[in-house]
């Protein structure tokens, strides 16, 4: 064997050896079905800038996800990458040992973060920081401004201005709000997305020190202007289920609808005609401060026994980019929490504004962590008060009593 051949030889078997070392195959799981097409473009621009890796996306029923992922976990058979759910929902699937920690060496775009979307990430054990958060969700009231304009009607500034809309939106021969009760988690968004404003930021400062609990005087009021305001709800609306409230605002039966920016899609995509606007639902005097409610949605987050821990945090640190987050929310229309990232679309942009002025998704962001949770203490507590079974007060002292089985602060 010539010399030449011999070099040839050994460099395609050494070629051959190495190969397999460079070559990644990771797999990435995702709820989101709907977005496929986005997160596979995505996918190829993040596998065009990291030659060597290949990324599978596989997304499963919502509904279904969190069994699908956590059988797979508990069989060390779990993705490479893998989208969480956020807070409570999150420490279910961190507190085992599944996912890998993160930090600002693996994935830098962590240190531009607002705290507030990593504590969604965070788990409350260790501290540390297991996901990549990917979007926020604002509760806030959605409007259909060609309604209003034809009514001569502007957004409001006090709690009066609310209720004088919906008099004459009812005058029209039209539902003021499309909401209804039937469904359970809608009675917490609504809480939310109405009553912020009212409460204050105040209230949920003293809150989250420990200062204050669900009875407090501030809470009660804001229960008991949701109570005022269900007045201009649909007919029947006890029984008025989240579909049904959709197909209402969507048609222009109903001109506004007490929610999550999430609707706005959704309500597109029922009826692509229609102009809509987002407002926050205002205090009692003009001069008080327009809240509106916000958490964060889920996170990006690395398997710990994943083959390829290298093509993962790459992978992680990609999502984290402000590259990403533009596309994120140029394609999929959601607010990405990465700093830089600006909006195509207006209304976006508009909820983005609102954001700046905003309190936390509290059952949600403090009290989903233990049960009975808040979430599940309001819902039924709120249902059962506009059915006429319940009180404010009582309301509120049925909520501070189920979390304070469990929370230090309440157990006064």
């Amino acid at each position: 064997m010539t010399n030449t051949l011999k070099t040839l030889t050994f460099g395609l078997v050494a070629g051959a050896i190495a190969a397999p070392a460079f070559a990644q195959d990771i797999s990435f799981w995702s709820w989101r079905q709907e977005d496929r097409a986005v997160y596979e473009q995505i996918i190829e621009t993040f596998q065009a800038q990291n030659p060597g890796i290949t990324v599978t996306f596989e997304a499963f029923e919502a509904a279904s996800y969190a069994t699908v992922l956590s059988t797979a976990l508990a069989a060390d058979n779990g993705p490479d990458a893998m989208m969480v759910r956020a807070y409570g929902a999150f420490e279910t699937v961190a507190n085992g040992g599944y996912l890998m920690p993160l930090t600002t060496a693996e994935v830098p775009g962590l240190a531009d973060l607002p705290a507030a979307a990593l504590a969604s990430q965070t788990l409350r054990a260790d501290g540390k920081v297991y996901g990549v958060p990917f979007a926020s969700q604002t509760m806030l009231i959605v409007y259909n401004k060609d309604i209003y304009e034809q009514l001569g009607l502007s957004v409001p500034e006090t709690w009066a201005d609310l209720a004088a809309n919906a008099e004459a939106i009812e005058a029209a021969g039209m539902f003021a709000f499309a909401n209804g009760t039937a469904t359970a988690w809608q009675n917490e968004t609504i809480v939310s997305a109405l009553t912020a404003s009212t409460i204050g930021r105040g209230f949920y400062d003293d809150l989250i020190a420990g200062n204050a609990d669900f009875t407090d005087a501030r809470f009660v009021e804001g229960l008991t202007k949701l109570q005022e305001i269900s007045a201009y709800f649909p007919d029947g609306f006890i029984g008025l289920d989240y579909a049904s409230s959709q197909q209402l605002f969507a048609s222009g039966l109903a001109v506004m609808f007490a929610g999550g920016s999430f609707e706005l899609a959704n309500f597109r995509s029922q009826n692509a005609d229609l102009n809509l606007g987002v407002f926050a639902a205002p205090g009692q005097a003009a001069g008080d401060e327009k809240l509106v409610a916000t958490f964060f949605d889920g996170g990006y987050a690395g398997y710990a026994k994943t083959e390829h821990p290298e093509a993962v945090t790459k992978f992680l640190s990609f999502l984290a980019t402000q590259e990403f987050g533009q596309d994120f929310a140029n394609s999929l229309g959601n607010i990405s929490p990465i700093p830089g990232v600006t909006f195509e679309n207006p209304l976006l942009q508009e909820v983005a504004q609102l954001n700046q002025n905003s309190v936390p998704y509290i059952m949600l962001t403090n009290f989903r962590f233990q049960e009975p949770s808040g979430s599940v203490l309001l819902q039924a507590e709120v249902q059962r008060m506009l059915a006429g079974e319940s009180t404010p007060e009582a309301a509120a002292k049925a909520v501070t009593d189920g979390i304070a089985t469990y929370y230090a602060p309440f157990q006064k």
